[in-house]
């Protein structure tokens, strides 16, 4: 089994088409064929039932296709893993991470890494909270940036780099505008803007009003933290967000406003695979993080 083999079913599998998938390879259909006919012999099983045109994957072919992905991640590792070890500084730091950190977090860290590790490069992919739990433990990246930090799991390691709070954005003309903090009781007959269904902030927000004994009014839902605090601007409801989203601005007609009583606070950190080491670079930008963070 050569690993040319290996890549030509992964982009076969991905496109199911021959034709298609030899010329996203660069190579004659007819390599392809041959290649997948020759690892079907070696494997004495059908990977693919052909459909006219086109192609599907066999039950057995799925099964392959996972062990595949694997088996290539784990090469590939394994040679990034050498080539860091000649040269850490100039090694690829590959982080998933979720969009609220998008804004500031990672952008502030990775700026200021860069001051001293000029040569490292970044692999950086956006993505929800719970498809980051994902990549980290499929072993498509070794470092995921949460909020917050899961405790006790059973595939990843929590690492909490800082706690941060919660708070109330309110139009400007709301009632409380004027007070210096608010508590979710004050709040229990308003307008929520929440994010999806699915989304573990939304999530937060409503287990620390259900805490406070009432469930919250959902008034618009946005797709980010922006789209909240656009639709707060336009005075359709009031948000809960994560203060380290308005750092650098508070939207106009909004104000912004601590929760207190109790304070409302989720944990920011990085999860790592308990079944993996960090490549040499990462272990770098890693220990890098828990000295930049430990100020905040």
């Amino acid at each position: 089994m050569e690993i040319r083999q290996l890549k030509y079913f992964m982009e076969v599998a991905k496109r199911e088409h021959i034709t298609e998938a030899a010329e996203e390879l660069h190579v004659a259909q007819s390599a392809v064929s041959r290649q997948i006919g020759n690892l079907e012999a070696e494997l004495g099983v059908d990977l693919f039932v052909r459909q006219g045109r086109r192609v599907r994957l066999t039950p057995v072919g799925r099964v392959f296709l996972e062990s595949s992905k694997k088996s290539l991640q784990m090469l590939e590792n394994a040679t990034q893993e050498v080539q860091e070890y000649l040269h850490p500084h100039r090694g690829t730091i590959r982080i998933t991470y979720p969009i609220s950190m998008a804004a500031y977090t990672l952008p502030t860290a990775i700026s200021s890494f860069r001051q001293t590790y000029p040569d490292a490069n970044f692999h950086l992919k956006q993505n929800v909270y719970y498809d980051v739990l994902e990549e980290v433990m499929s072993g498509e990246f070794n470092m995921g940036l949460l909020a917050p930090v899961p405790e006790d799991h059973d595939q990843v390691y929590g690492h909490v780099l800082f706690t941060e709070n919660v708070i109330a954005l309110l139009p400007q003309d709301h009632a409380l505008a004027g007070e210096p903090y608010v508590t979710l009781h004050q709040l229990r007959e308003e307008s929520f803007i929440l994010l999806p269904e699915g989304m573990h902030f939304r999530e937060l927000v409503i287990e620390a009003c259900r805490k406070q004994g009432f469930e919250p009014k959902t008034a618009f839902e946005g797709d980010d933290v922006d789209a909240l605090k656009g639709l707060v601007s336009a005075g359709l409801g009031i948000a809960l967000i994560p203060e380290v989203t308005l750092v650098d601005t508070t939207p106009r007609y909004t104000v912004k406003k601590k929760i207190r009583n109790p304070d409302v606070t989720r944990t920011v950190g990085l999860i790592t695979p308990k079944e993996r080491e960090l490549l040499p670079t990462e272990r770098i930008f890693f220990d890098f993080l828990h000295d930049f963070f430990s100020s905040f």
